[in-house]
């Protein structure tokens, strides 16, 4: 991987997808060494790993810590039991509280996750459950709204009129409750999704929102690389028995490497970019060869209020544009 790309600084690593915390220590510190020998790092590199409560261990946390891993991300989504049984979780409340208390003893940072918009949940209910989360995060959550994708046992369920989730009115006022209440506590939403203390957010993350370049290593990783074909997308093999067979006989287990179009790349800056509270850099955009921006179109967002141009020229939505986000970026990208 290092050849596709070399002499580029890596300024974060993330080990996630399944259950990296069941890895042995010894196999998260042998990774590490070997992306420092591949790639020059930063100092202050960010390493993250995603842990689900269940898997919580003091003395394997030590261990990551000790091996280089100075943040941890935990699958928590619930602090409420009924809601953890119905979400298919195997930990309880109180697993995730201890596993919580535990990550933030040990690293220097910590995010965990949260579903809103459940079924049957009130502002009030989901309010208290916040403000009890922001009371245990160091800096950093994330908090997504509960969607009902197709060909999921969910959608089964959800078209069998099993359960039912909070209409679109009520999921955009949990929504903003949910901007409101982190921003307040310190802990401002820099992403749709993601709140987090200043100087606190995801840098891994930022660097898919802001188009960066990414090498993704394990079975069904993708990545974005800059090569001298262009920016490429690139894929690994995604069965893991195949992917090691791979990586043993031809060093790598990348099946697909596709140039992207300079088309492709401008619609992913403004697919990615308008996610963020910053943004995009309009000079950056516009000076992209695939750029295509309606200007019309985006003359009408603004002026509905939904979009606006900042003074250091970024374009970015209102607070009010967020709230219908996928149809301002369909709106756009149509041309």
């Amino acid at each position: 991987m290092a050849a596709l790309q070399p002499n580029t600084r890596v300024t974060s690593v993330f080990f996630g997808g399944g259950t990296p915390s069941l890895m042995e220590v010894d196999t998260v510190e042998r990774i590490l060494r070997a992306i420092e020998s591949a790639w020059p790092t930063t100092p202050d590199m960010e390493v993250t790993l995603e842990a689900n409560p269940t898997s919580v261990e003091a003395e394997r946390f030590r261990g990551y810590r000790a091996a280089g891993v100075n943040r941890v991300s935990l699958g928590v989504q619930s602090l409420r039991d009924e809601d953890l049984r119905f979400l298919g979780r195997l930990h309880t409340a109180q697993e995730a509280m201890s596993a919580i208390e535990l990550a933030r003893s040990i690293f220097p940072r910590l995010s965990f996750d949260l579903i809103y918009a459940r079924p049957g949940q009130t502002e009030a209910a989901w309010r208290q459950e916040l403000e009890q989360a922001i009371a245990l995060a160091a800096d950093h959550l994330s908090l997504y709204q509960l969607t009902i994708e197709p060909e999921t046992p969910f959608y089964q369920l959800h078209r069998a009129g099993k359960f039912s989730i909070p209409a679109s009115e009520q999921a955009a006022t949990l929504y903003e409750l949910t901007r409101d209440v982190t921003a307040q506590q310190g802990l401002y939403s820099y992403e749709v999704s993601n709140h987090a203390k200043p100087g606190a957010e995801s840098r891994h993350n930022l660097t898919y929102w802001r188009s960066g370049l990414w090498a993704g290593i394990g079975p069904g990783a993708h990545g974005r690389l800059q090569t001298n074909a262009g920016r490429q997308a690139l894929v690994n093999e995604k069965h893991p028995e195949t992917w090691l067979k791979q990586v043993e006989e031809q060093g790598r287990g990348i099946i697909e490497k596709t140039p992207l179009t300079d088309t492709q790349c401008a619609e992913e800056m403004l697919l990615m970019g308008l996610r963020l509270r910053e943004g995009i850099d309009v000079a950056r955009y516009a000076a992209m060869p695939g750029a295509a921006l309606d200007q019309e179109k985006l003359s009408h967002l603004i002026a509905d209020g939904l979009m606006e141009t900042t003074a250091a020229n970024r374009l970015r939505t209102t607070p009010e544009g967020a709230l219908v986000l996928n149809a301002i970026i369909a709106e756009l990208a149509s041309g």
